[in-house]
This record gives C-alpha cells, sequence and structure tokens, in this order.
C-alpha cells in the first residue's frame, strides 16, 4: 500500500490508506477510543471502535505512549469538526517504537526547559506552524529575486576584516595567515557582484557578537542582501517596498492556517501594500518629541524609539537619511547634506522594529579611501574593495533583510528564539 502524507488527505477521502507517522496524543471514550497521529505534514484522528478494528490493535491502545512512532491503517473521510478536517476508521496499527517518558508534556513548562528540549520541542503544532512560515518567508524571498533576474551570489563566511567595526567579530586563527572573522554581512561581497553582474543577491548566515539579551537579537541568524548597479537611495527604498509587500502577501496567502493556528492578527499584514510610507529621520525625531521623548539629535533609534515611530502608521515605515556618524562607512553621504547618509531602515509594525537596514553605497574611490581612515580601518584589507572604485565605478544600493525578525514578526512572536531551528544566543549553544 503507497505511503500517504496528512497534507494529501483531500485526495484520499473514502481510500484505505497507510499513514507513517507519531502518536501526537490520545483519548478513550469507552467503546471508542481515538488517537491523534502527526506525520510532520499535519494532524489525522484515528477512530479505533470495538469490533471494527481487530483485538490486537485495539488492545495496544493503552501501551502507546506520546511521540511513540506507528503506522496506521484505515479508511479516510471527511470530517469538519476532527482536527485537520479529515478522520480515519483505523483497522490496523502497527507499532514501531514505544517512547518511554517522553519530557515535553501537555502541562505547563518554563522557557528554558523546552530550549534545553528545542531539539524535541520543534515536534509541536506551535513550532511546526512557526517554521512552515518561515519556510514560506525564504521560498518567497527567493522567488521574489529569481523572478526578477538577480543571481545568487554566495559570499564567504570567514572574511578577512570588519564590514560594520570590529567590535561585534566572532574572530578565529585562520592557519598561518592570522586572524580571520565569520561575516556580520555579505554585502561588500555582493557589491562586487552587482558590477560584473547587474543585480545579485547574497543569502545566508551571518554572526554578529553582540552582548546583548534583548528579544530581538541572536547571535547567529539569516539574511538576504540584494544589490544592485546604478540604482540610486530612491531606487532602493522602492526595491524595498515591492519585496516586502511580496513576501506578506505569499503568507497570507499560502500559510493562513499556519497564522490562524498562531492566532495571530493579521490586520498589520494585510497592509503591508506599496508605497510604504516615508520619513526623514529629522521627521522621525520630530515625531518622538511630539510624543514626550526626550531624544538627542545625532544618536541612533532604539527599540522604544523606533515602537514609537511605527506607532503613527498602519504598515512599515521608511525612515531615511540618517546622520552619517552613526551609520557605516561605505554608506554615500547626501550631496544636499553632507552630514547625512543616504541610508534607510525600514521599522515594522507592532514593536517588531527593524527589518531592513540598507544604503545607496559610496562609489567615489577618494571618498571612499577618507571614509577607511576615519574609521581606522585597514586599508589593505579592503584593497580588492576599493578596486571596484577604480575599475568602472557606478552608483549602486542595496539593502539587508534579517530573515528571524522579519518572522517574528510576521508570527507575531514575543521573542526572537522561536523563529529558527536552533537559535544561538549569548547565553545558549545547545542543543
Amino acid at each position: 500500500m503507497a505511503r500517504i502524507y496528512i497534507e494529501d488527505l483531500s485526495h484520499q477521502v473514502g481510500e484505505v490508506i497507510n499513514i507513517h507517522g507519531w502518536l501526537y496524543h490520545k483519548r478513550s471514550g469507552g467503546k471508542i477510543r481515538f488517537l491523534v497521529v502527526r506525520d510532520g505534514t499535519g494532524i489525522l484522528q484515528c477512530v479505533m471502535a470495538k469490533g471494527a478494528t481487530p483485538d490486537e490493535a485495539f488492545n495496544s491502545f493503552d501501551s502507546l505512549t506520546q511521540e511513540s512512532s506507528l503506522i496506521v491503517t484505515g479508511k479516510i473521510r471527511k470530517d469538519d469538526r476532527a482536527p485537520g478536517g479529515y478522520e480515519m476508521e483505523l483497522t490496523n496499527l502497527q507499532i514501531i517504537q514505544i517512547a518511554k517518558d517522553y519530557p515535553i508534556t501537555p502541562k505547563e513548562h518554563g522557557v528554558d526547559f523546552l530550549m534545553d528540549h528545542r531539539h524535541l520541542w520543534l515536534r509541536s503544532l506551535r513550532q511546526h506552524a512557526i517554521l512552515r512560515i518561515r519556510h514560506q518567508i525564504i521560498k518567497s524571498i527567493r522567488e521574489f529575486f529569481d523572478d526578477r533576474s538577480f543571481v545568487l551570489l554566495d559570499a564567504p563566511i570567514f572574511t578577512p576584516a570588519a564590514c560594520e567595526g570590529t567590535s561585534t567579530l566572532f574572530e578565529t586563527d585562520y592557519f598561518d595567515l592570522g586572524k580571520a572573522y565569520l561575516t556580520q554581512s555579505g554585502q561588500l561581497y555582493g557589491e562586487a557582484g552587482a558590477l560584473a553582474l547587474g543585480k545579485v543577491y547574497v543569502f545566508g548566515p551571518t554572526f554578529r557578537a553582540e552582548k546583548s539579551k534583548t528579544r530581538r537579537h541572536l547571535t547567529e541568524f539569516w539574511m538576504v542582501e540584494p544589490e544592485v548597479a546604478f540604482n540610486d537611495l530612491n531606487d532602493n527604498m522602492e526595491l524595498a517596498e515591492e519585496f516586502l509587500e511580496y513576501i506578506v502577501s505569499s503568507v497570507l496567502k499560502q500559510r493562513a492556517e499556519e497564522l490562524k493556528a498562531l492566532e495571530r492578527n493579521t490586520k498589520f499584514l494585510e497592509s503591508v501594500k506599496k508605497p510604504l510610507p516615508r520619513v526623514s529621520y529629522d521627521e522621525a525625531v520630530e515625531i518622538l518629541r511630539k510624543k514626550g521623548v526626550n531624544f538627542e539629535y545625532g544618536t541612533d533609534f532604539g527599540g522604544t524609539d523606533e515602537t514609537i515611530i511605527s506607532e503613527q502608521f498602519d504598515r512599515p515605515v521608511i525612515v531615511h537619511r540618517y546622520p552619517a556618524k552613526i551609520k557605516a562607512f561605505y554608506m554615500k553621504r547626501d550631496p544636499q547634506n553632507p552630514d547625512l547618509a543616504l541610508a534607510m531602515d525600514v521599522i515594522a509594525p507592532e514593536g517588531y522594529g527593524e527589518i531592513i537596514g540598507g544604503s545607496q553605497r559610496e562609489d567615489d574611490l577618494d571618498t571612499l579611501l577618507q571614509r577607511i581612515r576615519e574609521h581606522n580601518l585597514p586599508q589593505s584589507a579592503f584593497e580588492w574593495y576599493l578596486d571596484l572604485r577604480r575599475y568602472g565605478t557606478v552608483p549602486h544600493a542595496g539593502f539587508g533583510l534579517g530573515v528571524e525578525r522579519t518572522v517574528s514578526w510576521i508570527c507575531g512572536l514575543d521573542h526572537v528564539r522561536e523563529t529558527i531551528p536552533f537559535p544561538r544566543m549569548i547565553y545558549r549553544l545547545t542543543p
């Protein structure tokens, strides 16, 4: 008999099939017994009736424990009252293994306990929903850029120098060549790719050694970074708007059931349509001051500041033209005001903070050399990067979107730790 997955049961009504999976939970009602089985694609209620189910299978009910592995056989019928909308009239049961003393029980568990057992916590329906939404977000990211003729550029994980300062780097010895660092961003390599291929995107893990314990921070996370030759800041903002709309609409369309399982209020998600509201840094500061925040001009926005700014809008908001002194060395200055960088951040609503950060890049060789010196960076490590300005320099721009913060926002999660299968934080390296 062919193996069938629960997610495909709509095509199997009236047929006798096998489901391979694990026991999620069970309950008994006298001569009727119920097994709820999961197979990774969904859950299925199996009904065992005394007399209709072989005695051996019926009597094995008592020995079954949570997460025991099994194969169930029976006829599928549509039942809107059942979890998942389908039910199996069980006619046979093959036990593969009885799971003894499964540690995660239906009772309440603390976060530390669940994180210590993250390898098992992933089996819960809530985690299924989050990880399926994460999968959809990543799928839509790739679709968006692939459908627009962007080329995927794989940037190195080991880098010889910092992209955005040295204070948040993981350092390692690299054979006889001295120190190497885990990448903070693939952006600099993305710029090389854009000047070779026109429009590229880098997509992979990045690392930040920030000693931060906030609900928005991981030390290892995934980031997608498009880079486009001949784009300016305005082009960059338009690309970010179109990109966000595509991702969110894809999740709303393809993962409605998962959002429902998470009890996500989708009002703000449904509002994510271009154009997004745009405010300059100066206008954002004015918003904070009108709300009674004693904000020091020229500093970066904190989490609370971003929340207050975002509360003024019904969708993500783009903040642009930040003070250059708080931005990275590679960001181009505003020709209308050299104290400002042609930078932009996209701040998500509902207190989820920055999900996109980007800029137009400095394309002038002499200016970039000056910036490298001002930031006390080793010029020798950036000679290859400077070559991009020596040989065919053009205006270009790009941004980075953090996958985990985006998952957290779209799912409506309290903490970013649930957005990735095995989170790495300053106080957690296992499992």
